[in-house]
């Protein structure tokens, strides 16, 4: 039975191929939000050919899980799948492949209890430096201002989700500077940018020798970021919106030359001040379709033998 071992090979294609093409897309800077769903796209089509060619390597092993898969298939589609030929490779390959879906189950899991956990952390310090005062409630508003010496502000997801500004940030960021920044904020809280994140991170955890996670997890940090920038852009203005980045910025020696964590704020800047050359609707129409249609690749390759039997 050669359907896993091809969907395997297609799976590797695409891993391979899909980061290239889109390392060389002069457009995803452009568009971070079309460059978002590709990239998922792209990792979804890997990963359900993991899961497509395990499904039939177990399905060929034994008939514990081969009869329910073709449960309700004709005995024709049966046999051109060639169960019966498969040899002991097959246990093994879908075992092996079994095993990477659960420890990417458990990566997963390991992601989110240790988010939620930072979570809780930084809710109690916030509680701490920002107590309620007599008869507030705990849920009564989103945004909370901290006594702060360096300009900063974040979102803190969660229930109820905050929205947290230092004094610092207050006194250097006015008028519309503000608004942007905290437009930043809530564009990253309404795409839910943060479970992109932790999936992106518990790949790229669980396999660190697969170059498509790594640079899944990398792009996934630095798109959302520029789609955010995006999101405050269009209502305050490019230039404000760079403005306001480079004050919120500035203190942290990200425009000097030595290299720091927030290294890619100088670019995002110089993007912002960029004149926007966007693509048109009709293209990113046809770049989100075309890769809405990746995924669906190993879905037409897994039943390729079965249609040729009903055919």
């Amino acid at each position: 039975m050669m359907l896993p071992a091809a969907l395997l090979l297609l799976g590797v294609l695409i891993a391979v191929t899909g980061p290239r093409l889109l390392a060389r897309a002069d457009w995803a800077d452009r568009e971070p939000v079309v460059a978002l769903w590709v990239w998922q796209c792209v990792v979804a089509a890997v990963l359900l050919c993991c899961a497509l060619s395990m499904t039939f390597s177990a399905a060929a092993a034994s008939d514990v899980v081969g009869r329910p898969v073709f449960a309700t298939a004709p005995h024709g589609v049966v046999e051109a799948y060639a169960l019966g030929t498969a040899g002991p490779l097959a246990a093994t390959t879908a075992v092996a492949l079994a095993c990477g879906g659960l420890w990417t189950a458990t990566m997963l899991v390991r992601e989110v209890v240790r988010a939620r956990a930072r979570r809780r952390a930084r809710r109690a310090e916030l509680l701490v430096r920002a107590p309620l005062l007599p008869g507030e409630e705990p849920g009564a508003g989103r945004l909370v201002v901290l006594e702060g010496e360096h300009p900063d502000a974040w979102w803190l997801p969660g229930t109820p989700p905050r929205l947290v500004v230092t004094t610092a940030a207050l006194r250097r960021l006015k008028g519309r500077r503000l608004d942007a920044v905290l437009a930043h904020e809530r564009g990253h809280a309404q795409a839910r940018h943060d479970w992109l994140q932790h999936c992106s991170s518990a790949l790229a955890d669980g396999f660190p020798q697969v170059p498509v996670f790594a640079a899944f997890r990398d792009e996934m940090h630095r798109l959302v970021e520029l789609a955010a920038d995006d999101t405050a852009s269009r209502r305050f203005g490019r230039l404000t919106t760079a403005l306001a980045l480079v004050e919120l910025n500035e203190h942290r020696g990200v425009f000097g030359p030595c290299p720091s964590p927030q290294g890619q704020v100088p670019a995002r800047v110089r993007r912002l001040l960029t004149p926007p050359n966007r693509l048109p609707a009709w293209h990113r129409l046809r770049l989100t379709a075309v890769a809405s249609l990746v995924p669906v690749i190993p879905v037409l390759v897994a039943f390729v033998p079965g249609l040729r039997a009903l055919g």
